[in-house]
C-alpha cells in the first residue's frame, strides 16, 4: 500500500510538472521563412500564429498564388517546428511509459 501511495506522490508530481511545461511552452515562440525570408511566420508554442511578415518584394498582384504559397509553406514549417518543440519539452515525460496517446 506504501508503495501505492508513493507512486500517486510521483504521478501527481509528473502532472504538476507538465502543466508548468505547458504554460512554459506558451510563452516560447518559433519562427519559419519561406522563399529566402520574404515570409516569415512567427508561433507560440502552444500553436497560435502571432505574426505574419511580408517583404514588399513578395506582394505581385499578378501572382498572388506565389504569395498565397509562400505564407502556407512558412506557415508548416513553423508548425512543424513547434511539434518538435513540445516533442523535444514534453517527451520526457513520457519516456518509459507506455501509455496510449502520449508522445
Amino acid at each position: 500500500m506504501k508503495n501505492m501511495g508513493n507512486m500517486m506522490k510521483q504521478m501527481q508530481k509528473m502532472q504538476k510538472d507538465m502543466a508548468k511545461e505547458q504554460e512554459q511552452l506558451k510563452e516560447e515562440t518559433v519562427e519559419a521563412t519561406a522563399g529566402g525570408g520574404i515570409v516569415k511566420v512567427i508561433a507560440s508554442g502552444d500553436k497560435r500564429i502571432l505574426d505574419i511578415q511580408i517583404s514588399e518584394e513578395a506582394v505581385d498582384p499578378d501572382d498572388v498564388e506565389m504569395l498565397e504559397d509562400l505564407v502556407l509553406a512558412a506557415t508548416n514549417e513553423v508548425l512543424s517546428k513547434v511539434d518538435e518543440l513540445v516533442e523535444e519539452r514534453m517527451g520526457k515525460f513520457a519516456k518509459g511509459m507506455n501509455i496510449p496517446g502520449m508522445m
